[in-house]
């Protein structure tokens, strides 16, 4: 199969870029290498993913990103260096190739950013996802993956988390552009005959972890011994999912959208164990032996207390089964992180 994977050279992108080749499909990677942080993080990340050596000669970022296409194009792999708002030189990628199945992961992330800069938000995330669709339209494209975000749920009451639960409340741009997209996602299903899976992703951790995240961000500053932001009580809490638990949902929700037809879901993924922010920060001071030197903040706008997600309708639906607890999860990622430092 031929699967056009968005965002590729992300954090979640690349790894399921790496089990798409591995299990012997075709991937069409587009990223625009945004500079929401360092692209030479993504250059490593697409260089990993495609088996090839990460020792990169970084110079420029445009000759670098010509650079990276020259040593990973091949018959299987193909990097577009794209703007997803850019439809008309979007088209002509999908003009190119012929697509089986989209798998769409690009977006301009982060709650706190978002309400810095919503109007870009609402021109990637929503614009940008609706050129895809658009496309999907005109090029008879009908399975589309589409990645939503455990922050619709906003600051909802009840727990665990269920899709079938309310979402009209969003507290943060970010969190309105992908509800926004559940909801026109559900248009072009219904008007154009293009199956959907909206997996509602709870906090991804793990190897390759974006370094503005809290996980990478506290143990980058422990490893350091340098004074780390810590906002609220320590109350909140996050359902904390590894990214190899990530990936398997999102395999199969392809197998499942292959295998189906008249297909329009929104599908949970988390890990379904909920970790507070002052156990989170403990275990990474366990797993490297160090303590934190803490500057005590107020909450942020636009943070949610809880998410907890329930997982029965992935269970039920595509035969999920998270396998990698906190605590394990957190020595991979610390292993990886010394590794890398």
């Amino acid at each position: 199969m031929r699967y056009l994977v968005t965002g590729g050279s992300g954090f979640i992108g690349s790894h399921l870029v790496e089990q798409l080749l591995k299990n012997g499909h075709s991937v069409i990677n587009i990223d625009n290498f945004d500079d929401f942080y360092d692209y030479k993080i993504k250059i490593e990340n697409t260089l990993d993913s495609t088996n090839q050596p990460t020792d990169f000669n970084f110079k420029e970022k445009n000759e670098d990103i010509q650079k990276l296409q020259s040593i990973t194009n091949n018959d299987q792999y193909k990097l577009y260096y794209q703007d997803i708002r850019d439809l008309e030189t979007l088209e002509k990628i999908f003009e190119e190739n012929n697509i089986d199945l989209i798998i769409h992961l690009a977006a301009l992330a982060g709650v706190r950013p978002s309400i810095e800069r919503p109007l870009d938000y609402e021109s990637v995330n929503i614009r940008g996802t609706m050129n895809l669709w658009e496309l999907c339209k005109k090029h008879g494209i009908k399975k589309f993956v589409c990645a939503s975000s455990s922050s619709v749920y906003g600051n909802n009451e009840k727990t665990p988390f269920s899709e079938t639960d309310n979402v009209d409340k969003p507290i943060s741009p970010y969190a309105a552009t992908k509800k926004c997209c559940e909801i026109l996602g559900h248009v072009y299903h219904h008007l154009y005959n293009i199956d959907m899976i909206q997996l509602r992703f709870f906090t991804v951790y793990g190897p390759k972890q974006r370094p503005d995240l809290a996980i990478h961000k506290f143990t980058k500053l422990i490893s350091e011994e340098k004074e780390l932001p810590f906002y609220g009580d320590g109350s909140t809490a996050r359902d904390y999912t590894y990214i190899d638990d990530i990936i398997d949902g999102i395999i199969k929700s392809i197998t499942y959208l292959e295998k189906h037809d008249n297909i329009y879901e929104i599908i949970n993924l988390g890990e379904s164990e909920v970790i507070n922010l002052k156990e989170m920060l403990q275990t990474i001071e366990n797993t490297l032996s160090k303590k934190a030197h803490l500057k005590n903040l107020p909450m942020q706008p636009g943070d949610v207390t809880k998410t907890n997600a329930n997982i029965t309708k992935a269970m039920t639906i595509i035969d999920y089964k998270p396998s990698t607890n906190f605590q394990n999860g957190i020595k991979k990622f610390v292993e990886w992180f010394l590794r890398k430092a």
